[in-house]
């Protein structure tokens, strides 16, 4: 088995899942006692919010590099980051590692890809939504339609995760805003519903859309074990 690396702590609450998914997919594959072999290098959420909002990612794609260099000194096999918005700073990592870095459009356009989806929504910070660096991939790589909420809709959800999710706080009428964008996007043609933010899990369920959900916290964690027990 390999050592899974995770740059964890965008917030510490998905990296609990993160590590729950993880564990609880080597106990499914190996049986036993087996567990994962992984190295968790957390950063500070408050810092990296921070540079967020000033658009300072220069300063960020040098903390997600030191983490990633602090995590292959350590002994990690390959880099997961535990954060769909973070992998703004994928490119800096993989340049200055000599590790592989999973990249969590690339994990979640390949189980999409399996329910031959044409079209899908994509929620997230407005980082993910609004940029292209995720679109991409699942456009260019795998053919797929991503559409995202309007701007109004696009400032609920962002508020939304950064004001309750990454604090912690699950907020019943927030589902049920999130629920009424995820109807108004299948109404617009989505066949599947990525939940692009790691936060977004806590909120959302498999059970909430009358499409797929794709979970992408699960996605890239599986995707993870699966490439350490290959």
């Amino acid at each position: 088995m390999k050592t899974i690396g995770l740059i964890g702590g965008m917030s510490w609450e998905s990296s609990l899942l993160y590590y729950e998914f993880i564990n609880n997919k080597v106990k499914l594959q190996l049986g036993g006692f087996h567990s994962a072999k992984c190295i968790l290098n957390s950063v500070d959420f408050a810092e990296i919010a921070e540079l967020q909002a000033n658009d300072d990612w220069e300063s960020l794609n040098k903390i997600m590099v030191r983490s990633a260099i602090q995590l292959e000194d350590a002994g990690a096999d390959i880099i997961l980051v535990c954060a769909n918005t973070m992998h703004l700073c994928y490119e800096a990592i993989v340049q200055n590692t000599n590790i592989p870095c999973l990249h969590i459009a690339e994990a979640t356009g390949e189980k999409i890809a399996k329910h031959s989806i044409s079209k899908v929504a994509l929620l997230g910070t407005k980082f993910t939504m609004e940029r292209d660096f995720y679109k991409n991939i699942l456009s260019n790589d795998f053919g797929i339609d991503v559409i995202v909420p309007n701007q109004e809709e696009r400032n609920q959800i962002h508020d939304i995760i950064y004001n309750e999710l990454v604090r912690g706080i699950i907020n019943l009428a927030s589902k049920v805003k999130y629920k009424k964008i995820i109807d108004d996007l299948i109404e617009a043609g989505a066949e599947g519903v990525i939940l692009g933010c790691t936060e977004i899990p806590l909120l959302i369920s498999d059970n909430d859309a009358r499409v797929p959900i794709f979970n992408t916290t699960k996605i890239h964690a599986e995707k993870a074990v699966q490439w350490a027990l290959k």
